[in-house]
C-alpha cells in the first residue's frame, strides 16, 4: 500500500506540474490578447472537456506531456512572402502556415500569436518552465524550511556490541572470537545523546567524529543524556582499521576498487539522522545550486543516452546517475514510501525532495533551443528580434515576421526522436532499472 501511495504522490504532482507549466503559457497569453482556443493536460484521446469562454479545457489519456494551442503561432504566407513549396519540407512548412492561418478568425487577425512584439512572445514562451522553477522553489521552501535537512546529531542510533573488520561482509553478525566494542563496554546505549567527550562540548556528529579518531587506546570521560539525566562514562577507544570517507561521507575507494582504511580510534557506534530546519534566505541558493547540477546533467543528456543503450545492449547494470524516465521516477516514489525503518517525514522529505528536482529537470530541459520545446520557440522571437534591432541600427525597413513555419519539420524530428527515448527509457527502467 505504501508503495502505490508514493507513486501516486508522484503521478498526481506530476500531473499538477504539468497543468501549471500550461496556465504558464496560457495566462499570459491571454493577458495578451491571443486567442488560446485549447488547454489540455496529456496527449492521445480526450478523457474529459469543457468549454469555458473561447477556451477548451481537457484531460487526455496519456499523462506524458500537455499543450495550449496558441492561434496564429505560425506567420500566413503572405506574411513571409509566399515562399515556394518546391521540397517535401516546403509542403510541410506550407501546410503548417495554411493550419496556423485557417485557426484565425475574420477580423482577429490582430490576436494572432505571430503579431506579438518580442518581449511578449518570450514572456508567453518562457512562463511554462518559469512556472516550473516556482514550483521547485514552493516544494524546496517546504522541505527546508518546514521540514529541514537531514543531517548526523550526537544521539546514538545503535551501539555495536563487538568490532567487526572493516573488510567483512555486510550482513557480518558478532561471533565469540570477536573483541567486546568499546562503546557498548563502556555503558552506552541507543538513544544516549553525547553532551561532551573528553571535556570538549559537542553538537553534532561531525564534531564528534575526529574527536573519537584521534583518542585510541585512551580513556576518556563522556557524559551523556539519557531519560533527561547527564551520566559521565569513561570510555576507552580502540585502535581500528576503519574506512576513510570524504567530505561529503562517502567511503574513498582506492584504484583497484577496495575501500581505503586507516587506523583510527573506534567506539563502535553510529547516530541518528535528524532533521535541522534552514532559514528562508537558504531557499535561493539551494534551488540555484540544483538547477546549475541539473542543467550540467541535461547539458550531457545524449552522452547518457548513448551510455544507456550500451547498458542494455551489453547487459550490464546501469550506472546510479543514468537519466531515468517516468517508470523510474514512479519505482524510486514507491521505493521511498515503502522502506522500512525510515521516519514519516524523512519520507516525505526524500519525495517532496525528488518532485522539486523534476520541475527543476523540466524547466532546464524546457530551455533546450530545439522547437517543439519552449526554448525553440525562444530562440526564434530572439533571432526575430534580433533581426529587427540590427534593421532599426542600420535604418532599413522594419522585416517581417520570422517564418517559424521552416521550423516544422526539425520539431517532428526532434518530437519523434524524443518518443524514441521516451520508449528507451520505459523499456530501460524495466528491464535494466537503475538501483538505489
Amino acid at each position: 500500500m505504501e508503495y502505490l501511495v508514493g507513486v501516486l504522490v508522484v503521478v498526481v504532482v506530476l500531473l499538477l506540474s504539468i497543468a501549471l507549466h500550461e496556465i504558464g503559457h496560457m495566462v499570459p497569453a491571454k493577458r495578451f490578447g491571443v486567442r488560446v482556443s485549447h488547454y489540455m493536460v496529456g496527449f492521445g484521446p480526450t478523457l474529459w472537456s469543457r468549454t469555458k469562454g473561447e477556451t477548451e479545457y481537457g484531460l487526455k489519456a496519456i499523462p506524458l506531456g500537455g499543450y495550449v494551442r496558441l492561434v496564429g503561432m505560425y506567420p500566413p504566407g503572405e506574411a513571409v512572402g509566399d515562399p515556394p513549396a518546391r521540397t517535401w519540407l516546403g509542403r510541410l512548412a506550407r501546410d503548417a502556415r495554411q493550419a496556423s492561418a485557417e485557426e484565425i478568425r475574420p477580423g482577429e487577425d490582430g490576436r494572432a500569436f505571430y503579431h506579438l512584439s518580442t518581449p511578449k512572445k518570450l514572456v508567453v514562451m518562457l512562463g511554462g518552465p518559469v512556472m516550473n522553477l516556482l514550483i521547485a522553489v514552493v516544494l524546496m521552501g517546504i522541505t527546508l524550511v518546514g521540514f529541514g535537512l537531514p543531517v548526523y546529531g550526537t544521539t546514538l542510533a545503535t551501539v555495536n556490541q563487538c568490532i567487526i573488520p572493516a573488510d567483512a561482509p555486510a550482513d557480518r553478525t558478532c561471533t565469540a572470537s570477536d573483541e567486546a566494542a568499546p562503546g557498548a563496554a563502556a555503558g552506552l546505549r541507543p538513544g544516549d545523546t553525547v553532551v561532551s567527550y573528553d571535556g570538549t562540548p559537542v553538537d553534532s556528529w561531525e564534531e564528534l567524529t575526529p574527536l573519537i579518531r584521534a583518542s585510541g587506546d585512551e580513556t576518556v570521560p563522556v557524559v551523556v543524556e539519557r531519560d533527561g539525566e547527564q551520566l559521565t562514562l569513561s570510555l576507552t577507544p580502540v585502535v581500528a582499521d576503519r574506512p576513510v570517507v570524504d567530505e561529503n561521507g562517502e567511503v574513498v575507494v582506492g584504484a583497484d576498487g577496495t575501500p581505503e582504511t586507516r587506523s583510527v580510534g573506534f567506539v563502535g557506534v553510529a547516530p541518528q539522522q535528524e532533521l535541522e530546519r534552514q532559514s528562508v534566505l537558504d531557499v535561493p541558493g539551494a534551488v540555484a545550486d540544483r538547477t546549475w547540477q541539473t542543467v550540467a546533467v541535461v547539458a550531457t543528456l545524449p552522452a547518457r543516452v548513448v551510455d544507456l543503450v550500451q547498458a542494455e545492449v551489453d547487459g550490464t547494470p546501469r550506472d546510479t546517475d543514468s537519466v531515468v524516465g517516468v517508470v523510474g521516477i514512479g519505482r524510486f516514489a514507491g521505493e521511498i514510501a515503502s522502506t522500512e525503518g525510515l521516519d514519516w517525514q524523512i519520507k516525505t522529505l526524500a519525495l517532496l525532495d525528488m518532485l522539486a528536482s523534476l520541475n527543476i529537470a523540466l524547466f532546464a530541459f524546457n530551455l533546450i533551443p530545439l522547437p517543439p520545446l519552449d526554448g525553440g520557440h525562444v530562440a526564434a522571437a530572439l533571432w526575430e528580434g534580433g533581426r529587427r534591432q540590427v534593421a532599426r541600427l542600420r535604418g532599413l525597413p522594419r522585416p517581417g515576421p520570422f517564418d517559424t513555419a521552416k521550423l516544422v519539420p526539425l520539431a517532428y524530428s526532434v518530437f519523434v526522436l524524443l518518443g524514441a527515448v521516451g520508449l528507451l527509457l520505459v523499456y530501460a527502467d524495466i528491464v535494466n532499472p537503475v538501483q538505489i
